[in-house]
């Protein structure tokens, strides 16, 4: 059983339901699910193209989500971890709603307040550029967390929104941990010890999130798993060196395929190109890690964070 802490499957949804496509994700269940995937975090990411109308567009993608949701048999919005639990237990597919950089909000704490009854869950804060948060990873400067930015986390502290530091830059990231004493998470990153890439985190920073009693979701994107040999072996080598580093209550897995993406199919990690091939992933996991420490990275460890902090 497998909780993916990151998917832009919310773009696809929007894109195919405004080309006028229903059931979007009912339709295509065994591409995306499968067997395995039964909790997943899908993200509302404000592509570049639409920052100025980042608000219109989150809303917008985030109701065709719902409706497409609300078309279906196999799905479950959910808002705790009981709803999680109840939904596998009924045979559906726990969807936790997220947001990918906090552009959406503006600088209003009251939209953020609307996102959360919305269903909103986790809050990445910035994508890879600055917004009224703070500095993402690829601005040419290094500010970290703006005054506004300090105020959306204590909001996400107050609502029991989990804080998602991928995508931020490092003074933005110790800024955070700075301000929150909440658990946090990095849903998607690997380690820079063994890809230097600027989305990808340290060891200071990956056993900051671990002290903190956060997880860190291993992230199956080429260019952050190895620049010359992106293979699903040098995936798993990240994730065994994150545990070896931080332990394996600290680890767990954050896909983010972008294959169905205009524009990024080919993009894939050589054997672990989609979600077919995660009984590979686990038959690999399996050879490496004890069946405890796999049941905690596959599933386990996100459902403990959530809890702690989302409820």
């Amino acid at each position: 059983m497998i909780f993916d802490a990151h998917s832009d499957l919310p773009t696809l949804v929007y894109d195919e339901r405004k080309a006028g496509k229903n059931r979007v994700l009912e339709e295509s269940f065994q591409r995306f699910f499968g067997e395995y995937v039964r909790a997943r975090l899908m993200a509302i990411w404000t592509r570049p193209d639409k920052r100025k109308d980042a608000t219109t567009y989150g809303l917008e993608v985030l109701n065709a989500l719902l409706n497409d949701v609300d078309e279906s048999e196999s799905f479950e919005i959910v808002r705790n971890v009981k709803e999680m639990e109840d939904a596998i237990n009924s045979g559906r597919v726990a969807l936790w709603i997220g947001m990918e950089g906090g552009e959406p909000i503006g600088e209003s704490l009251a939209l953020l307040e609307v996102f959360y009854r919305l269903g909103l869950r986790v809050l990445t804060l910035t994508w890879s550029l600055r917004n009224a948060i703070g500095d993402g990873v690829f601005e040419r400067t290094d500010g970290g967390l703006t005054n506004f930015g300090i105020e959306v986390l204590g909001k996400a502290e107050e609502l029991g929104i989990l804080i998602d530091l991928s995508h931020i830059n490092e003074a933005g990231f110790w800024d955070a941990l700075e301000v929150t004493s909440f658990p946090v998470m990095a849903s998607h990153s690997n380690a820079r010890a063994l890809c230097d890439n600027p989305r990808n985190l340290t060891d200071d920073q990956i056993l900051a999130i671990a002290e903190r009693d956060g997880v860190i979701g291993a992230v199956a994107i080429p260019s952050f798993v190895d620049r010359e040999r992106p293979t699903i072996e040098r995936y798993i080598e990240h994730i065994a060196y994150m545990v070896d580093l931080a332990g394996y209550e600290h680890v767990g897995l954050g896909f983010d395929f972008v294959y169905y993406l205009q524009g990024w199919s080919g993009k894939s990690v050589e054997g672990f190109e989609d979600e077919s091939k995660i009984p590979e992933l686990l038959e690999r996991l399996n050879e490496t890690f004890s069946e405890k420490e796999v049941k905690a990275i596959t599933f386990d460890n996100l459902k403990r964070l959530f809890e702690r902090v989302v409820g």
